[in-house]
């Protein structure tokens, strides 16, 4: 066998445990009685460790030098390899035992939190956040000092491959310098419009859940690939080829658990859509998670809540619920689906004001991985930058600090990558708009096909064949640009559009 092959072949191994890994994860959160988290923290651990071991076998490093010399190579192989030799590089700075005790605290530290935030309970959550938080940071600083990198900018590198908190700081800066007045002015211009009213519950649960399966059918999911579900709080996970979502209901607005649905949706193309050659392999992952949540925001917000989406949508509401009334007309649902108000919960935000939420979090998390701030006062610091940034106070830590699993199942360094993916997804919708121009009418008509197509060529099947800038520069013509989002914002909040 060829280095190459050698490589395929083990990494192919390396996939098949991460597939077993994702689906008892999928479990803990949907599934697992809360009686068997201790048994399955240890299980879950030993994966964890068996996978770090096969990740840095010492033959990688021999492997990847001769196959890296190897001219008969294509494109998708040297693709491949630079990606093998990124996670090697990243998972032979974490010894064994640091994998191991990291992956029990947060197995335990999850499941504590489920209960904590249904009784608003930070103190109890503390020492166990702590115990993940202080783990997070020696990984932070293991890889950090392997990559020359912060141990927070090694921590985001895992989500956002190449990220760096400094390009992110100017980004953020300026969405937090541009977006206060921007909501004061579309708040401004909501007042001045006439109130219409809003559908009234209660929606039951199965109606709910059989009009989101309706919707993950109208967008192309794939049911003998995955399945809905319900959790804490909402995710896409699983396995490849098993792609597995969840939402949660409320009985008084079924638009949650909707807006929940389609978002996980996005994110399941993607995963649907890469490629089967490379499935098993590092270069058939997806392209880093500021490109993944492009994809459930871009079908979230930029798809469904367009004035395109309500009208496909509105009859089908109407159905599902026996509504009737100025209330489930088109014009008054769109206005509910696009109305901007400054909210305690991020996963029900509007577009205007979720950018608010991330930038709340990644500024917190990063003065806590760098020690600048006792985790005991997050509740605190947390409720002050609501407060600075959006002008309202989480009544209690459930609304507030508690609302978001990531942080305690080790998602630290995650965060930035949703407002990244906002930006992302505006500029991928607009090029994908200006190439396809029956997208939108077809979208009316219920048929997401021209955009999913579009979307698989440009973005899904590409995997990681490209760095970051370097897949957005093909699929839209530039890099990164923050004006095109702003510009977004304006033509549908703003009254420009």
């Amino acid at each position: 066998m060829t280095a190459y092959s050698e490589l395929a072949n083990h990494f192919g191994r390396v996939a098949a445990l991460s597939n077993a890994i994702g689906i008892l994860s999928w479990d803990n959160a949907a599934m697992m009685p809360t009686g068997a988290a201790a048994t399955r923290a240890e299980s879950m651990a030993l994966l964890d460790v068996l996978r770090h071991g096969m990740a840095v076998e010492p033959r990688i490093g021999d492997w990847l030098g001769a196959a890296e010399a190897d001219d008969g190579l294509g494109p998708w192989e040297r693709a491949n390899l630079r990606e093998i030799r990124r996670l090697w590089t990243v998972q032979t700075a974490l010894p064994a035992d640091l994998v191991e005790a990291s992956s029990k605290a947060i197995s335990v530290c999850e499941m504590r939190w489920r209960q904590a935030r249904t009784d608003s309970d930070f103190a109890g959550l503390l020492p166990f956040l702590s115990e993940v938080l202080n783990l997070q940071r020696q990984i932070g600083q293991a890889k950090g000092e392997k990559l020359g990198l912060s141990p927070y900018d090694a921590l985001l590198n895992d989500y956002e491959p190449g990220g760096r908190s400094e390009k992110i700081d100017a980004l953020f800066d300026d969405l937090a310098t541009f977006l206060p007045g921007f909501t004061q002015e579309v708040l401004a211009l909501q007042a001045r419009r006439p109130k219409t009213p809003e559908p009234q519950g209660p929606f039951a649960i199965e109606k709910q859940r059989a009009l989101g399966l309706k919707m993950m059918a109208a967008l192309g999911y794939d049911f003998e690939r995955g399945r809905l579900d319900v959790s804490t709080h909402p995710f896409c996970g699983g396995a490849d080829n098993d792609v597995r979502i969840t939402t949660r209901y409320d009985e008084s607005d079924f638009a949650k658990a909707l807006m929940g649905v389609l978002h996980e949706t996005g994110h399941a193309l993607y995963e649907q859509g890469r490629p089967q050659a490379y499935m098993s392999q590092p270069v058939g992952q997806a392209r880093g998670m500021s490109l993944h949540e492009s994809q459930s925001l871009l079908v979230e917000m930029q798809a469904c809540r367009s004035a395109a989406f309500i009208r496909f949508a509105a009859p089908l509401m109407r159905e599902a619920f026996g509504g009737s009334g100025l209330a489930w007309e088109q014009e008054a649902l769109l206005a509910r689906y696009t109305r901007v108000e400054a909210g305690f919960i991020r996963v029900d935000a509007d577009e205007v004001t979720y950018p608010a939420h991330v930038i709340l979090r990644y500024r917190l998390e990063k003065a806590l991985i760098a020690d600048e701030m006792p985790l005991s006062e997050l509740p605190f610091a947390w409720n002050a930058g609501m407060k600075a940034l959006l002008g309202v106070t989480p009544p209690d830590d459930r609304r507030g600090c508690l609302q978001d699993v990531h942080w305690p199942s080790g998602g630290w360094g995650y965060f930035p990558t949703y407002t990244l993916g906002a930006m992302t997804a505006a500029q991928i919708f607009e090029a994908a708009c200006k190439a396809e121009p029956e997208i939108l009418p077809s979208i009316g008509r219920g048929d997401f096909s021209p955009l999913v197509g579009w979307l698989r060529s440009h973005i899904h099947s590409q995997a990681s064949l490209y760095e970051t800038d370097e897949l957005l520069t093909h699929a839209t013509g530039r890099p990164l640009d923050a004006g095109v989002f702003k510009a977004h914002l304006r033509r549908r909040y703003g009254g420009e559009g």
